[in-house]
């Protein structure tokens, strides 16, 4: 009787080897959720990315200032890859096509090298301005728009055709008799529209 009370005793006394795990476990829990509770949270600048916007409607062909843009902060997995983020780089940049208020600015949105590549299709393109000889044909084009580049043979005075399928990347009124029109077109064809524009007038017809 007195080995069977003792064995008992024991057994209640004894702790179950499985509750030190356990205990362990549930102690780094408690532990870890007072860091999480003590650490200070994020400001928003530490989760957020600058992105130039547009600050008010632009019509294409406008040469941005500084007040035309405003940077506004984004998560970074809304941000276009070519997103411009400062003001500087927008300053003096010709904008290819109309943006309204709060419009990203990326680089493919402003004339230059990325804009004509994409407009063109053509990796070699290269965006050529020249002025119309009828300058109230600047009304019917639109960025985007399909033009075939003429003028006039020197010698024969036919038609002559400079290029066909040039892309429209934006037109720019510079003054009341005269427009400048930019057009992209692979690096071949645009060095010869704009050497015949030096001292020709040139005209486009539209497809």
């Amino acid at each position: 009787m007195l080995f069977s009370r003792s064995r008992l005793h024991h057994r209640v006394h004894r702790r179950p080897r499985w509750l030190a795990p356990r205990r362990i476990t549930a102690l780094v829990l408690v532990l870890l959720a007072a860091v999480l509770a003590l650490r200070p949270p994020r400001r928003e600048a530490d989760t957020t990315v600058p992105m130039l916007v547009a600050a008010h409607d632009l019509p294409p062909g406008t040469t941005l200032r500084a007040a035309d843009v405003e940077v506004s902060r984004l998560s970074p997995s809304l941000r276009p890859r070519a997103a411009l983020t400062t003001p500087a780089e927008a300053t003096g940049r010709v904008l290819a096509s109309a943006t309204t208020a709060g419009e990203p600015l990326t680089r493919a949105r402003l004339v230059g090298p990325e804009n004509s590549r994409l407009s063109a299709g053509d990796p070699t393109a290269s965006a050529v301005p020249f002025r119309l000889a009828d300058p109230a044909v600047a009304d019917l084009l639109t960025p985007g728009a399909r033009v075939d580049v003429v003028t006039v043979a020197r010698s024969s005075a036919d038609p002559l055709v400079l290029a066909t399928n040039a892309t429209v990347l934006t037109i720019r009124r510079a003054d009341a008799d005269a427009s400048l029109v930019v057009i992209a077109l692979p690096r071949e064809e645009a060095t010869r529209v704009a050497a015949a524009a030096l001292d020709q007038p040139v005209a486009v017809t539209l497809r």
